[in-house]
């Protein structure tokens, strides 16, 4: 009987843990973040800087515990702020399922591990890395509760994934790497301003500040369209000739125009009917639209 009772019972709780431990991590969000460093990865290497399937492994696996881990530590600190919101409310320290204690363990062991990893790549992979977690929980996540300015300080961290795989293929910093940060840097602000329009209602109810003139009015959508702008420019840089290494084809950089275009087609819609569905629909397009230019990117560099 007992061992019936234990082999029942096993599964049911490697099940559970393994469904904490992806929300605990975001495990959607980091799978999309280590998708971009691979991307960067992938652009960065040539016949100088060869491409490694082992590098390559760890930068994904250090790249998702370090996103992981920031998530985690993000989960501890606002545990009584996301029991509070209903799309956080049953988040795994929020909702009890988690003690605070082992969400930091968990944290912390995927630091050490993210680090580690990403430190024999190179040592700048791993500071970039380890930047990214202290910006992230020490200056965004308290700020996200005094002022709208977060978003500018969590828009440095989102933005280190993309440049972190230039950096890990070739072990530099340079106008390359400085290139694909700003893209993903300029990308932050109509992505989570987006979010935030859509979700401000429970955003509130936790006391966050999120959109740049605190509501839902002419002067967010304005900038939303303003840093798309900001971004189709960065986005056709590489079109140019003036970053190094890292460029793309006039065919390229009509298919990055057009993305452009398509996502700021919806951020002016979002100006013209200031709804949620209309923000939701832009932070979808937004997501697209980041992911489809890095596989122009990637597909550029291949068929060119």
């Amino acid at each position: 009987m007992l061992s019936a009772l234990t082999t029942t019972s096993n599964p049911t709780s490697i099940k559970s843990i393994y469904i904490d431990f992806k929300a605990i991590t975001k495990a959607g969000l980091a799978i999309s973040v280590v998708f971009s460093s691979i991307a960067g990865y992938v652009l960065g290497f040539d016949s100088t800087h060869s491409f490694d399937w082992l590098v390559l492994l760890k930068l994904a696996i250090g790249g998702y515990c370090m996103v992981g881990a920031s998530n985690a530590y993000n989960q501890v600190i606002e545990r009584d702020l996301d029991a509070l919101m209903d799309r956080t409310k049953n988040r795994p320290v929020a909702s009890g399922r988690m003690t605070p204690g082992l969400a930091v363990l968990v944290a912390s062991l995927l630091t050490i591990l993210g680090v580690a990893l990403l430190y024999t790549i190179n040592p700048k992979t791993a500071m970039f890395g380890a930047i990214s977690i202290f910006l992230y929980t020490s200056i965004y996540t308290p700020l996200k509760t005094v002022t709208s300015l977060s978003v500018f300080v969590g828009a440095f961290p989102g933005a280190i994934p993309f440049m972190l795989g230039w950096v890990a293929a070739t072990g530099e910093f340079g106008i390359e790497a400085g290139t694909l940060f700003l893209i993903q840097f300029f990308w932050q602000f109509p992505h989570f301003w987006a979010i935030g329009w859509f979700l401000y209602e429970d955003y509130e109810k936790a006391g966050f500040f999120m959109l740049p003139t605190g509501k839902k009015d002419r002067g967010t959508s304005l900038q939303i369209i303003l840093y798309t702008v900001w971004l189709i420019i960065a986005s056709l840089l590489p079109a140019l000739g003036y970053t190094g290494q890292l460029f793309i084809t006039p065919v390229a950089a009509i298919f990055v125009l057009c993305l452009g275009l398509w996502m700021l087609f919806y951020g002016v819609r979002l100006y013209q009917i200031k709804t949620a569905k209309a923000a939701r629909t832009l932070m979808l397009v937004s997501v697209s639209y980041i992911t489809l230019l890095q596989l122009v990117y990637i597909l550029d560099k291949f068929l060119r």
